[in-house]
């Protein structure tokens, strides 16, 4: 086994772990990340799935027991009803829209200027909504009704653009639309777990040819040091906003777009297009 691709799978793991549910788009550093590893090729795109199904089971073993609470209480249990649809009803945006323009989406903006302009864009709305005046009338994940779910699912629906961030998406948007900080960000982690698994299986049923069995140790290489970076970087988030606002996520964000567009304007290093 090549040691070098297993080190790239490690390394692609660990930044996707630690990017999916922070507002700083764990696609867009994938991309980037595997153009300058030179790890873009078709198997890629089996392996970045796999990744990303692993970051969204650490979410779900974080969460076990809201999860499992909600399951055994859908036959009888209104709060439990509700939840679930609260969340389905997130979900229908993204899983409407996405069903209609992924192809093209994918075709047309997986590439790193794209996801750098994205960036750039994207540090800037955080950076407009933590100006504004910030009056949560949402406390709570239960506080929350049908047309907050709804207006977050339509902000998810933005981050079908690479670079956006699913995750800055969901939270800014629910912070815009009266959603405390904390309810923002733990709806945004509930929210993936649908949306995430939709898209999983969507795309492993376009690229189901793709599999091999000799590429099984480096995705269980990606696997595993997604699944940890994950249950590490989620359990941290929350306790960071606790405390802080999500500036610092802006101008990383900002700093990272524009290091990027200026390597590709002087030729530093020769980025993909579409």
């Amino acid at each position: 086994m090549d040691i070098a691709l297993l080190l790239k799978a490690a390394i692609l793991g660990i930044v996707e772990g630690l990017t999916e549910f922070l507002p700083i788009s764990s696609t867009g550093h994938l991309i980037i990340l595997g153009d300058l590893l030179d790890y873009n090729d078709e198997t890629s795109k089996v392996f970045k799935i796999v990744i990303q199904l692993a970051a969204i089971l650490a979410v779900c073993w974080d969460y076990r027991e809201r999860l499992t609470k909600m399951v055994i209480g859908l036959p009888g249990d209104a709060p439990s009803q509700r939840f679930a649809a609260m969340l389905f009803v997130g979900f229908l945006p993204a899983a409407v829209l996405g069903f209609m323009f992924h192809s093209t989406i994918k075709a047309l903006l997986f590439n790193p200027i794209t996801v750098a302009t994205a960036l750039i864009v994207g540090g800037f709305v955080i950076l407009y909504v933590e100006k504004r005046a910030y009056h949560p009338r949402v406390n709570s994940v239960d506080e929350m009704r049908w047309p907050d779910a709804l207006k977050v699912g339509f902000a998810q629906a933005v981050a079908m653009i690479p670079g956006t961030s699913r995750s800055g998406a969901t939270i800014m948007g629910g912070m815009i639309f009266g959603l405390s900080r904390k309810t923002a960000a733990e709806f945004s982690f509930f929210l993936a777990i649908p949306t995430m698994f939709a898209a999983t299986a969507y795309d492993l049923y376009k690229n189901w040819a793709l599999l091999h069995a000799s590429d099984l140790p480096v995705f269980a290489v990606g696997f595993i040091a997604s699944f940890l970076a994950a249950m590490w970087a989620v359990k941290s988030f929350i306790r960071f906003i606790s405390n802080h606002t999500f500036v610092v996520f802006a101008w990383y964000r900002i700093v990272f777009g524009v290091i990027v567009l200026l390597t590709a304007y002087t030729g530093a290093v020769s980025w993909s297009h579409p």
